[in-house]
Formats: C-alpha cells, structure tokens, sequence
C-alpha cells in the first residue's frame, strides 16, 4: 500500500473534514495527526524528520492510503519525491486571518500549554510547529500568517497541476471527485473539528490526566 493522496495544507484547514472524505471516497485510511495521537511510536520517528535525519516513510504510512494535516503536511516536498504518483490537495481557508484566527484559538495554545512539555508527543509538534515551521516566531501574528501564506505558495508553484487540487474549505465534493476521478456521494460533505470541538476535545484530554480530588 502506498499513499494515494496527500494534504499539503496546513492544520486548520478543514484537514479533518478532509480526512474523513478522503476515506469516504475509498482512499483510506487516511493519517491525520490524531493517527499520531493514537499511535505515540510514531513521534519519535516525526521528531527524527523535524531534525533532518532520514525516515522510512513506507514503513510509517504502511496501511495508510492518503494522508493530511501536521506532520504530513510540512513535508510535502519529500513526500511529492518519494510518492511520485500521489495527488496533492491543498487546503486552504478564505483567507489568512481567518486561519490565523482558528490556528491562535485552537493549535497554539495547545502547543504552548505547560502540561505536557515533557511528552515526546509535546516535542514532537513543538518542534515540528513552532520552530520548524514558524522558526520560533510563532507569537508574531504577521510573520505567522505571511508564513502560511508563503507555504500555500510554493505549493502552488512547485507541484504541476495534474498534481495538485487548490482546495478552498466549503467548496464541496465536486471539486475533490473531479480531481480524483471518483463519483460525488449523495451525501453532505463532511464538516467537523470547529474551534468548540478542538478546545473540547482538549479540555477532556487534560481532565481525564488530572490525578482525582
């Protein structure tokens, strides 16, 4: 098994809504960072990409038939050489501010809260976020969002176009089945993990750590 299809957008796109259409078109299952979550053996290995040392990327995606979101998504140029044949969409909201303030209410706090600054997991996407991605500038809201706007960009000038889907979060199955050459389901397309679910979800991930009263 090989990876298919590849999100280059960034967390905060509508990756999880991607996610889940993706494996309702047929090409899952379709890592996301929750795969991460739910496999911590994998951190390790991320942490070793964020540090430039090299990764068995067919022994990590194994079972996995398209991926999205962080970490996959800031790997994207490795991952356009490695799987020469997948198709990339990149998501992306209306435009930066609108990311910036999904990603500042959800992804950054949760870097960024003390709790679990020891977990690999912690090291892992801090290192990956943060520092590799923002170059530790992540408190600087205009470098943050010009940095979003730059990888949608290279993106969008390195990949040819029968490589790449430009997707704009709301737009629907029609864009994603043409791309795909799959039919469009009679059903609405996904749409979950809104700023309330992910501070929820948190919520619920740090209470259930906290030791009982």
């Amino acid at each position: 098994m090989t990876l298919r299809v590849i999100g280059a957008g960034l967390g905060r796109t509508g990756t999880m809504s991607l996610k889940l259409a993706l494996e309702r078109l047929g090409f899952g299952p379709c890592y996301h960072m929750y795969e991460v979550v739910d496999h911590p053996e994998h951190d390790p290995v991320w942490l070793a990409a964020t540090r430039g040392e090299a990764v068995d990327w067919d022994a990590l995606f194994s079972g996995y038939n398209s991926g999205v979101d962080w970490p996959i998504a800031a790997f994207w140029p490795e991952l356009s050489q490695h799987y020469p044949d997948a198709k990339f969409i990149l998501t992306q909201r209306e435009d930066a501010a609108t990311w910036y303030r999904s990603f500042s209410a959800t992804i950054l706090p949760a870097l960024q809260a003390p709790d679990e600054a020891t977990s690999v997991h912690r090291q892992m996407t801090r290192s990956l976020i943060l520092e590799r991605t923002f170059n530790g500038k992540y408190e600087d809201q205009a470098y943050v969002m010009d940095t979003y706007l730059e990888h949608n960009q290279a993106v969008r000038d390195t990949l040819p176009p029968e490589r790449l889907l430009s997707y704009r979060t709301g737009a629907g199955w029609e864009p994603i089945c043409a791309f795909l050459g799959v039919a469009v389901p009679d059903e609405p397309f996904p749409h979950t993990n809104s700023t309330a679910q992910f501070q929820s979800r948190v919520k619920t991930r740090r209470d259930a750590r906290e030791p009982a009263s």
